[in-house]
């Protein structure tokens, strides 16, 4: 070390102190640094992938400097607010959110450390990675801090982050997969020929074999597995190393300790002359874990296909008419498009943006966003979405949202979020993962110490057994290969699970309320039911067209047509009704008490044929006119819904601000014997208070805009997605196509999948307490020590994946189990 300690710093240039013994690998060579902050630096920059920055300088870096200013100049780009509208977006003030690509992850532990790293960036609000997909969600405040020290804090550590873009995603994927697929190739060859040359020897006996063909067996040995201890398990290696410069024990210690501790043993016995090596073993033991963490890589990539399909559902390139004439038609990339943009979608294409039809009519497939398979037919001033695909015929869109504003773009939000936050049973099971790492080290210690006191022959391989058996990789993954794919299925069928502990709590739920309007009824009033008493029905249709064509309400739309009736002088009297003059008579509309007080006939009752509903009345300043009912429509499939929860077990409750007879008349038609009318903002928090008081666990499904305090209040709560922003609504998930019978089939998943879970956690923690006593007897061979660890993380995921595709589940009643979950 004295011949490397004289030669300059690797990074800076400044003299080496001999005494010092820090080092870094570049190009496969130890190159001498004068200090750990040089070390540190120069290892997170040859980690991040940016090692030619050392071919490329014109002279060495600062002393510790934290990165080079070219790479800093770099990242700081990504701070330019042009750069940022394609995948950053804000909330109005300083807030910012971004999704970010982070490259190098290999395990849990690697999340771990991320997440932390980041969180401590001064002005980061929150930070989620979600593990299948290893992209991080991250908010910050902008006056705080900037973007590129979000980047430059993760290449601190040795890992590269970047803007997420789908297309870089697919391609640093298939990058990965073919370097896994290649280590893979050269540790099972290796095996194959390693064990050609082992094979003789445990059929013969050592003592049946000439010495100078022993040892050619064995140095053949040596030479074949080389490669593996320094190439096919070098990802080991670094995950461990990453782990331990931040202080913390992760889940490819002990297999890097394994790896390391057996060739080095075989190594050394070859040189001396005497005992067993174990080179058969090492080469072994890499082949079966690698193929068995490729083949979970891949599980975990099925698992989150959902959400990778939902990414991808919008175009690169658009068909956008250029002004002034509109005449000409011009290919532009989709970030390049803005909003009031004119857009031709042909038959066959992806609708790019969200927007409105101008011209045209067609058919479009809404599949991958509602889970309808029928075609929606779309005509001008039709709404229509991005990701979803024209079937029929040309339309012209004007664009009303792009990019990271479009309701595709909340959806992906909702589930990158909902994937990467942590429900309490994952981070209960990520503790006891991180508590095992270090408990094993210490098993397979007092292991070795054993067995060299009792049969030192048998010590190394027994130990090695140890720390390769009991990984605790499955139980790591237990619940987050469980959410990935239950969330995933359900936003198919148009259930977006926006928070991490949606699912585990809907198996606590004992009842679930439902708001009325705009949830359990379509949210449009409409005519049923007209009263005339004075002059034509006609002419009375006219008027109150007439007047509430100056009314925004709700209400209003419902009496608005096509009238040659004008009104002038309209006053709109907030609560109460419009006021205004019609060829020289003055007219008043709405409420019963406010219409009587500008008419001075005595009031009629509400005529004796009018069904349930709101009444609108119409009068001038000496006769009444007309009565108009009007009622919102049942969603089709509510009533389905409500017995399908009823019969689940649940308790179904209506909950609602309008007048007792319309509520009443809902609850008998969808068969609700709970329901209460009239209620205010603060009378429906009462009313879910008394219920959780009660020990009831509820599930609220509202509309998303006046319901937000119950929302907010409910254990679990359901958004409607009709009339609402995607990326702004309040619940723990949202009913993105507002189809209510999607509920039955979610609360089933979110059983099985709370009993997936329990079933992952229980292998993963039986096979350990089974495994770890039998390798510590020494019953385990390595070889078979890794077959079994790669077996149970596989058995996870597969299990997992049930949850993906689940068929037909079971709408039957809850059992007891499901009353009384964790």
């Amino acid at each position: 070390m004295n011949d490397i300690a004289s030669a300059p710093c690797f990074h800076c240039g400044e003299p080496v102190p001999r005494n010092l013994n820090y080092t870094v690998v570049y190009r496969d060579i130890p190159r001498p640094v004068c200090c750990a902050g040089c070390q540190s630096v120069a290892s997170s920059i040859i980690d991040a992938g940016l090692a030619d920055y050392y071919e490329q300088r014109e002279q060495p870096a600062d002393r510790a400097q934290p990165l080079p200013a070219e790479l800093q100049e770099r990242l700081r780009l990504y701070d330019d607010p042009a750069l940022q509208q394609g995948f950053v977006t804000g909330d109005g003030s300083n807030g910012r959110e971004a999704a970010l690509l982070i490259e190098g992850i290999s395990c849990a532990a690697c999340i771990w450390l991320n997440e932390r790293q980041i969180a401590r960036v001064p002005g980061v609000r929150e930070v989620s990675i979600n593990y299948t997909t290893h992209r991080a969600r991250v908010r910050w405040d902008n006056s705080k801090t900037q973007l590129s020290d979000i980047l430059k804090a993760v290449a601190d550590i040795g890992y590269h982050a970047q803007p997420y873009d789908r297309a870089r995603q697919e391609l640093v994927a298939d990058k990965t997969r073919k370097s896994a697929l290649f280590r893979l190739w050269v540790a099972g060859l290796s095996m194959m020929q390693v064990m050609m040359f082992t094979v003789p020897i445990y059929i013969n006996g050592i003592e049946d074999i000439a010495p100078q063909w022993l040892r050619l067996l064995q140095w053949a040995g040596f030479m074949l597995t080389l490669p593996v201890v320094l190439y096919s398990a070098w990802p080991f290696y670094v995950s461990s190393w990453r782990d331990a410069r931040r202080g913390r024990a992760g889940m490819d210690l002990p297999v890097s300790i394994g790896v390391l501790a057996a060739f080095a043993a075989s190594t050394w016995t070859l040189i001396a002359g005497h005992g067993e090596v174990y080179f058969d073993s090492v080469s072994m033991f890499v082949f079966l874990l690698l193929g068995g963490r490729y083949l979970e890589s891949r599980a975990r990539r099925r698992a989150g296909a959902a959400l990778d399909d939902l990414a991808g559902m919008l175009p690169a390139f658009a068909h956008r008419q250029t002004a002034p004439d509109y005449a000409q038609i011009e290919e532009v990339a989709v970030i390049h498009l803005r909003p009031d943009d004119r857009v031709l979608v042909k038959p066959g294409e992806i609708i790019p943006v969200d927007g409105v039809v101008l011209q045209g009519q067609s058919s479009v497939n809404e599949a991958l966003l509602t889970g309808e398979s029928a075609p929606v037919s779309k005509a001008e001033r039709h709404d229509v979405t991005a990701g979803t695909v024209n079937l029929d015929s040309p339309l012209i869109i004007k664009t009303t949202h792009v990019g990271e504003s479009t309701r595709l773009a909340g959806i992906v939000r909702l589930l990158d979020g909902a994937l990467a936050e942590k429900p309490r049973i994952a981070q209960v099971a990520d503790k006891i993962s991180g508590l095992f790492v270090a408990v094993l080290l210490g098993v397979a210690l007092l292991t070795w110490l054993f067995w060299q006191w009792h049969d030192p022959q048998h010590a190394l391989p027994i130990a090695i057994a140890v720390l390769v058996i009991s990984c605790p990789c499955a139980l790591s993954l237990a619940t987050p290969a469980a959410l990935t794919a239950a969330t995933g299925h359900l936003a198919l069928r148009g259930l977006l699970v926006s928070r991490g502990h949606t699912l585990e709590t809907m198996t606590d739920v004992t009842d679930i309320v439902f708001d009325k309007t705009g949830t359990l009824t379509q949210g449009q009033p409409r005519l049923i039911h007209t009263a005339v008493w004075y002059g034509e029905p006609e002419r009375a249709a006219g008027i109150a067209a007439a007047l509430e064509a100056h009314s925004e309400h709700p209400l209003a739309h419902a009496l608005s047509r096509e009238t040659a009736v004008f009104a002038t002088d309209v006053t709109n009297h907030p609560g109460g009704g419009l006021t205004g003059m019609i060829d020289g008579t003055g007219y008043t509309i709405g409420k019963l008490q406010f219409v009587a007080a500008h008419c001075a006939a005595a009031p009629p009752g509400v005529p004796a044929d009018a069904p349930a509903g709101t009444h609108i009345w119409l009068a001038c300043a000496t006769k009444w006119i007309a009565c108009f009912t009007l009622a919102d429509s049942v969603r089709p499939e509510a009533a389905g819904a409500v017995q399908a929860l009823q019969k689940q077990g649940y308790t179904v409750h209506l909950l609602s601000g309008d007048h007792e007879a319309a509520v009443a008349d809902l609850a008998a038609t969808l068969g609700i014997a709970s329901h209460t009318a009239s209620a205010t903002p603060a009378g429906k928090l009462k009313v879910m208070q008394q219920l959780q008081r009660s020990g009831k666990k509820v599930m609220m499904i509202g509309d998303g805009v006046n319901d937000a305090p119950v929302l907010a209040l409910a254990h679990v709560s359901v958004a409607m997605g009709s009339g609402v922003d995607i990326a702004q609504a309040t619940g723990d998930a949202v009913l993105y196509d507002s189809k209510l019978d999607v509920l039955p089939m979610a609360l089933a998943l979110a059983r099985k999948t709370r009993k997936v879970i329990r079933q992952n956690l229980a292998w993963a923690l039986g096979y350990n307490l089974v495994a770890l006593p039998l390798a510590v007897c020494g019953l385990v061979t390595p070889w078979l020590a890794s077959l079994g660890m790669a077996a149970s993380s596989l058995l996870v995921v597969g299990n997992a994946l049930r949850l993906a595709a689940p068929g037909r589940l079971k709408h039957n009643k809850k059992t007891t189990a499901d009353q009384g979950l964790a």
